[in-house]
C-alpha cells in the first residue's frame, strides 16, 4: 500500500495550493503540517476511541492515568482492571464497554491490527467497524494517522468543518456536506486534512509560523 510520508505531504501540499486559493492561502501561512504519524496497534487506537467526542487534552490525560495505573498498556492489563477502576482515571461507562470489547478482541485474536497494512481502505475500515464503538471516524483516523493512507477524509470531524467555515466563509457544513466538499480535493484527501487541522489549530493558539519551503 502506498503510505504518506514528509516528502509527499509537502509535495501534495504544493499540489494543492496550486489548486485550491483557499488552501494555498493555509500553505502560504503555515507551510507545511506536521505528518501526525501514530504506532499502529492496540495503545493508538485506544487513544482514537479516548479522543470521541472530547478534547484531546482530555482523551490525553484519561489515557495518561490509565499508564500510571497499569505502567505498560496492553489488552491483557487493561482487562485486569474493573469497570470501577476504569471509572477513576477517567473512563466514561461508555467508554469502558468500548475498550474492553477492543482487549478481548485483541487477545481472543477475532481481530488483527496487524494485518490491516496489508488490506485495503474499504476492507480497514469493514474490519475496524466491526469493533464496539468503532465508527466512520474512528476507523478513517486510523487510515489516516496510522495507516498513513494518502487519501481520507474523516466522517465527522467538527475541527475540520470548523476551520473550513472560518477559511472560506460558507455555512459550516454537516459530515456528509464536508465529504462531498472534500471530493474535489481527491486523490489528496489526507493532506487537504492535515492542512486544515494545521490552520484550526494554528489560529486557535494565535500563532504565526514561518512557511517552510
Amino acid at each position: 500500500m502506498r503510505c504518506l510520508d514528509e516528502r509527499s505531504l509537502k509535495k501534495g501540499c504544493k499540489a494543492l495550493a496550486a489548486a485550491d486559493g483557499h488552501l494555498r492561502t493555509v500553505f502560504a501561512k503555515y507551510g507545511t503540517p506536521p505528518l501526525w504519524d501514530r504506532e499502529p496497534g492496540f495503545v493508538t487506537l485506544l487513544q482514537i476511541i479516548l479522543e470521541q467526542q472530547v478534547s484531546l487534552a482530555s482523551a490525553k490525560a484519561c489515557f495518561d492515568k490509565l499508564a500510571m495505573r497499569l505502567k505498560r498498556v496492553t489488552p491483557k492489563k487493561l482487562l485486569t482492571l474493573s469497570d470501577a477502576e476504569l471509572k477513576t482515571v477517567g473512563f466514561s461507562r461508555q467508554k469502558t464497554s468500548y475498550a474492553r470489547h477492543l482487549a478481548e478482541s485483541l487477545v481472543n485474536k477475532s481481530i488483527d491490527l496487524d494485518d490491516l497494512s496489508n488490506r485495503t481502505d474499504l476492507e480497514v475500515k469493514s474490519e475496524l467497524m466491526r469493533l464496539k464503538g468503532v465508527g466512520e471516524w474512528t476507523s478513517d483516523i486510523y487510515l489516516l494517522m496510522v495507516l498513513l493512507r494518502p487519501d481520507v477524509m474523516p466522517k465527522g470531524d467538527i475541527a475540520l468543518h470548523t476551520a473550513w467555515h472560518k477559511l472560506s466563509g460558507e455555512t459550516r457544513p454537516s459530515s456528509d456536506e464536508f465529504l462531498a466538499i472534500a471530493e474535489r480535493w481527491r486523490p489528496r484527501r489526507s493532506v487537504a486534512a492535515r492542512l486544515l487541522w494545521h490552520y484550526y489549530l494554528c489560529e486557535r493558539s494565535g500563532k504565526r509560523l514561518a512557511a517552510k519551503a
